[in-house]
């Protein structure tokens, strides 16, 4: 049973992205069958995780072709693979629902749903991987779908910002193979486990922390940390509506999950330098994001430049360094995954209504007020969400960041969390005022359809159920940082003892 737990999450929207392949002629039941495989995936996420809160000295471990570690693949769910694993299942299984009532062209092609399932079978596998290089691998299949899915949207743009985010994976893939190469030649092994190991009995050589550096850097280009933030805004706005919402929400989560793999399992003594680093990225981060948000006039971008805003609040609770700094940035990752990805949905249905199709300003004005008040109520609250306003759950996140900050740095952390919220708060106003304050000029040609709300209104809905019951995302949180705070649990699962 703990086998399957371990193999559906991967290798349920892997089947499920081949067998829709096959099915290419017939759209509607590639999107069925994406539907049923993405479901089994989540629900197998979901026992996955709780099995490792039954029993949190036990992660779960599964040997593929009964070759033990460090010599074979192995695939691990602990407690923090486990939460982000049920992050990214759960955000993607809504993107999958969302692609079902969605009206773009590129949505209804053959290609889309097998590509969609591929980006869920790489977060996954990213997830779950105990090597370095089936992480790299599955690193590999989710941008090389992500690309694909850009590159076939009928944004004019689309093409462009593909090969712009190629050549910018291109650089992180050479970083993370750099690293790799010198972990191997290090210590003859890339199992993460066997590393942690050496590291603790054999001592720390040069190249071993040039290759934790090289394998940080690649990292911080997968989140899309400033300076690394470039391609995002063109890269996501250019990208069909579900692709967007799960690019700004859970795969830039990728990077953010291998910063803290490194500093709490391989790099610990070192952690101090590098956290020290991500609290200057993280503050710049947030201030930047902000203030990019504030001065586009596409609602897309403005989402796209909060993501790498939010990401440095991420950033600077792991900067901060203590457990609770670092139980916030983990309950602020895991809820910032739903309140993105409902406004990135609820964005794109907004500007599906329109004959253009287009998010800036000018071509949605008015119209949130002529598609119903479901759209108005997803937004308030998405929104409030966003900027940390009680008692939703994006005010979990920044009070058990703003706790983690008091305990690691004092009271400036308040100021800093309070000053991102207010920017974050004028941003979705101002995008509010556009949208549904605003009549709509006569030049703006609404559509008899838009995009189906159901996805956004769930997540939505998710977010107001982890904001008034707390306790239990808080609970894995604080048992999360537990264990990882305890590498020996991850090596022992792994290599026994």
């Amino acid at each position: 049973m703990d086998n399957l737990l371990i193999l559906l999450p991967i290798f349920g929207p892997l089947a499920g992205g081949i067998i829709s392949l096959l099915l290419a002629r017939f759209v509607r039941v590639q999107g069925a069958v994406a539907m049923i495989a993405a479901i089994i995936a989540w629900v197998a996420s979901l026992l996955a995780l709780w099995s490792n809160w039954l029993d949190p000295s036990a992660p779960l471990v599964y040997e593929l072709g009964a070759w033990a570690a460090p010599f074979g693949i192995v695939l691990v769910v602990d407690l923090f693979s486990g939460l982000f694993g049920v992050m990214c299942s759960t955000v993607m299984t809504a993107g999958v629902l969302y692609a079902l009532g969605c009206h773009d062209k590129a949505v209804n092609t053959p290609a889309f749903m097998p590509l969609f399932l591929a980006i869920y079978t790489g977060l996954l596998g990213t997830m779950y991987s105990g090597d370095l290089f089936t992480i790299f691998v599955f690193l590999e299949l989710m941008v090389l779908a992500s690309i694909s899915l850009v590159g076939i949207s009928d944004h004019r743009l689309g093409v462009e910002a593909a090969i712009k985010y190629l050549f910018i994976s291109g650089l992180g893939t050479l970083f993370l193979l750099l690293g790799i190469g010198s972990m191997y030649a290090s210590f003859g092994t890339l199992n993460l486990a066997d590393i942690a190991q050496s590291l603790a009995v054999e001592g720390r050589p040069l190249l071993a922390q040039q290759a934790g550096l090289v394998l940080m850097s690649a990292f911080l280009l997968k989140s899309a940390v400033f300076p690394f933030h470039f391609w995002q805004p063109d890269f996501h706005t250019t990208a069909p509506t579900p692709v967007h919402a799960v690019l700004s929400s859970v795969v830039v989560k990728v990077g953010v999950y291998g910063i803290i793999r490194l500093t709490t399992l391989l790099f610990t003594e070192e952690a101090g330098a590098i956290q020290d680093l991500l609290l200057v990225l993280g503050i710049v981060g947030i201030f930047f994001g902000g203030l990019g948000a504030l001065r586009t006039y596409d609602g897309k971008r403005m989402l796209a430049y909060s993501t790498f805003g939010q990401i440095g609040f991420i950033l600077v609770g792991i900067g901060w360094g203590t457990p609770l700094a670092l139980l916030g940035a983990i309950v602020y990752a895991f809820n910032h995954a739903f309140i993105k990805s409902a406004m990135l949905m609820l964005m794109g249905a907004i500007s599906s209504n329109t004959v253009a199709k287009k998010a800036e300003y000018t071509e949605i004005e008015g119209v949130g007020k002529k598609i119903g008040a479901l759209a108005g109520v997803i937004y308030i609250l998405g929104g409030l969400s966003l900027a940390g306003v009680p008692p939703l759950n994006g005010f979990i996140s920044k009070l058990a960041l703003v706790q983690g900050g008091i305990d690691a740095q004092g009271w400036w952390a308040v100021g800093l969390v309070v000053g991102g919220g207010i920017l974050t708060l004028l941003y979705m106003m101002r995008t509010w005022q556009h949208i549904f304050q605003k009549d709509k000029p006569d030049h703006i040609k609404l559509k008899e359809q838009g995009d189906n709300l159901l996805a956004p209104a769930l997540l939505v809905a998710a977010c107001v159920v982890l904001g008034l019951y707390a306790t239990p995302l808080l609970d894995v949180a604080s048992a999360t940082v537990e264990q990882i705070g305890n590498p020996e649990i991850y090596i022992i699962a792994v290599l026994g003892g």
